[in-house]
Order: structure tokens, then C-alpha cells, then sequence
């Protein structure tokens, strides 16, 4: 399915200027990370396809309206089928770039990918950060405290009532009812789950004993398909609680995660700071960006539960003008303007300007 286009937000001149310079040219990062900008038109036509991360989705749909308001001859369709379907449609050529919320593993790196041009490999490109949301929908609780014990407990199926001991000690004075935990986690190969199976396995490994994967490890709890799934399913049921790109979290309540010796509420600039601080990837190609996030920290300005969403696309594209029209659009995607939209409409935390330079110097490589 593709996400509706709404171009009413995207009246900003300033965008479209953005956009269509990005579209016309690979304009050098400046030292903030920003690319130059002019207002001159573009002559891009074709279109791109693009599948993968449903945490995605919103800045996906207003990425498009804005790259597509500046560039009126191209067409560009996001499915948010998942982390893991996104992967698999583009190393087997069915879209020319995924988004995702895991980056490629080694395993998928020895693939052949399709839509590239032959002997070479696809780049992860780091271009949508957001916490992780830990909600839950419980009759006469407003506010939760949580450590990570006590959610790999939950989500594991060992704990599986809201009063029980564990919650209550972080919940002095709540007043937790005797309901039945529904645990809701995503059916779907999804990076959102990997994520959170990492956050999880690096701080409670005695219960979260599984590798984090894009598949759910356990059999408790309740599947739902993609973001919309798990946070419809905790909504519309009783004693719920689930996992979910903050963005989604909506009116529903959202629990403080134990940072140190201080629980946090999730922030953009919380996840960011996490970011930051993380190293790259070992092992990997130059422009192939990666980060391997610091889930462990004990500063309670950073919120570990994050994730961090790539653009993947080839390195080099068999058809370049498929090329130029991914290089237009990530380019767009990774700028100023482009981080700002998502922040403004997903509540994403804009690239750092050292990760935005390597970023926009990543994608001026794409042939």
C-alpha cells in the first residue's frame, strides 16, 4: 500500500528550494551538514519505489509531499510493510531503496542485490532517529515507572499481572490493579522489535536471553502487524502494554525507563544524545553507516530505547538514472529542511551536523 500524499503542510518556499536544489545537483555538505540551496527548477522525471520501516511512515509521507511539490515529474511510493520486508523487496529488486530500522546484517551484505549495478553492494544511511515508546493502556494508572528487568519480564511472560511484586517496588504509589498483562509485540519482522530486543538483551541478559532479531523470540503475549498493529491492539484492549516508535504513541500512556539511578521519559534530544555517543560499525565499507548504539549508558539525559532508521540504497545502481533520482531524494531526505519536516511531523531528532557530513558525503558517492 502507499502512503497518501498531503501537500498542504508544504507551503514553505524555503523547502522547495531545498529540494530542488538537492534534485538538480549534489551540493557539498557545508560545516553544519546542510546542503547549499537555490531556488532554480527541476527537470527530474521517473519514479522510485521504496519499502520497509512503518517508524518510518510519517516522515516517509511528508519526505514525499515536500520532494514531489519541487519536483512535479516524479513519483516516489513508500510501503511501510516493515523493516524486514523492506529489506528482502530491495536486495531482490522489487524497490530501489528500503527504509529500515535495522542495518543490514553481514549475512545480507554477502547477497546479491538486484536493482545494483554487478560486484557491488548497498549503504546503510542513517536518516531517521526516534525513541522507542514504551506504552500501555491500564485502567486507573496515568503514570509507570520500569526498569529493563522488569520489561524483559513482562514481554518474556514472567510477569503476567499488573500488580505483581516487581512493578509495584518501581510503583510505590500507584494503585496497580490485579489485571492480566497482555504483552503486545509486533508479528512481523520489524527493526523496532530488534531495537528493543537489544535495549533489552544488553541490560537484562539473564532474562532477555535470546539475540536481538527482527522476529519476536517468545511465544507469550499478543502479535500485531506493523506500528498501527501494536498500537491499535493497546488501545482497544485491557491491561495492554506494547512497544512503538514514540511518534505513534498518541494518547496513550507511556512509562519512564530507568536510567542510572533516575527514571527518564523519552525525548527527541534524549535519543539523540545516545546516538552521539555511539560508535560505527566495525568492518564496514566507507560509506556504508552504520551505527552500533550505546544501550548500556547510565546518564539520565539519554534515552536508550532508540532507534535509528536507514535509507538503504546501492552503492552503485545499474541504471543511473535511478541513481540520480535515490541521490536527489536522499539527499533531500538527510538536509536541513529534511530533518526538520520529520521532526516536525513525526517528533524525530534531527541528524547531529557531524553524522548529516557524513551522511550527505555518503550519499554524493552513490553512481
Amino acid at each position: 500500500m502507499d502512503i497518501p500524499v498531503k501537500f498542504s503542510r508544504f507551503g514553505r518556499v524555503a523547502v522547495v528550494a531545498a529540494v530542488a536544489a538537492v534534485a538538480l545537483t549534489s551540493c557539498a555538505a557545508n560545516e553544519g551538514g546542510a546542503t547549499a540551496t537555490s531556488a532554480a527548477a527541476s527537470d527530474l522525471k521517473g519514479s522510485l519505489a521504496g519499502s520497509g520501516a512503518s517508524s518510518q511512515g510519517s516522515a516517509q509521507e511528508a519526505w514525499v509531499a515536500a520532494f514531489q511539490t519541487a519536483n512535479p515529474d516524479v513519483t516516489i511510493n513508500y510501503s511501510p510493510d516493515g523493516s524486514g520486508a523492506g529489506r528482502k523487496a530491495f536486495i531482490a529488486g522489487g524497490v530501489q531503496f528500503a527504509g529500515s530500522d535495522s542495518a543490514l546484517s553481514d549475512e545480507e551484505l554477502s547477497s546479491t542485490f538486484a536493482a545494483c549495478a554487478a560486484d557491488t553492494k548497498a549503504i546503510d544511511l542513517p536518516v531517521y532517529i526516534s525513541p522507542i515508546a514504551v506504552i500501555f493502556n491500564v485502567e486507573g494508572v496515568d503514570e509507570l515507572n520500569l526498569d529493563a528487568a522488569t520489561i524483559a519480564k513482562i514481554f518474556a511472560g514472567q510477569i503476567t499481572s499488573w500488580d505483581d511484586p516487581a512493578i509495584v517496588a518501581l510503583n510505590p504509589e500507584a494503585k496497580l490493579p490485579s489485571t492480566p498483562i497482555t504483552a503486545v509485540h509486533r508479528s512481523d519482522d520489524s527493526g523496532t522489535t530488534k531495537n528493543f530486543a537489544d535495549y533489552l538483551n544488553k541490560n537484562a541478559p539473564d532474562v532477555w536471553t535470546a539475540e536481538p532479531a527482527d522476529t519476536f523470540p517468545f511465544q507469550s503475549g499478543e502479535g500485531a502487524k506493523g506500528t498501527s498493529g501494536v498500537v491499535d491492539t493497546v488501545k482497544g484492549g485491557t491491561g495492554t502494554i506494547g512497544y512503538a516508535d514514540a511518534s505513534k504513541a498518541g494518547d496513550l500512556g507511556v512509562a519512564k525507563i530507568k536510567v542510572g539511578e533516575e527514571f527518564v521519559e523519552y525525548s527527541a534530544e534524549g535519543a539523540a544524545a545516545v546516538v552521539e555517543g555511539s560508535p560505527l560499525v566495525e568492518g564496514r565499507e566507507a560509506n556504508d553507516i552504520a551505527i552500533k548504539l550505546d544501550r548500556e549508558t547510565t546518564d539520565a539525559t539519554h534515552y536508550p530505547i532508540v532507534l535509528v532508521s536507514y535509507l538503504i540504497a546501492c552503492q552503485e545502481y545499474a541504471d543511473p538514472k535511478v541513481a540520480d533520482l535515490v541521490k536527489a531524494y536522499a539527499g533531500y531526505i538527510a538536509s536541513d529542511e529534511g530533518q526538520e519536516e520529520a521532526a516536525k511531523s513525526a517528533g524525530a531528532a534531527p541528524l547531529s551536523a557531524d553524522l548529516a557530513k557524513k551522511v550527505q558525503d555518503a550519499i554524493a558517492s552513490i553512481k
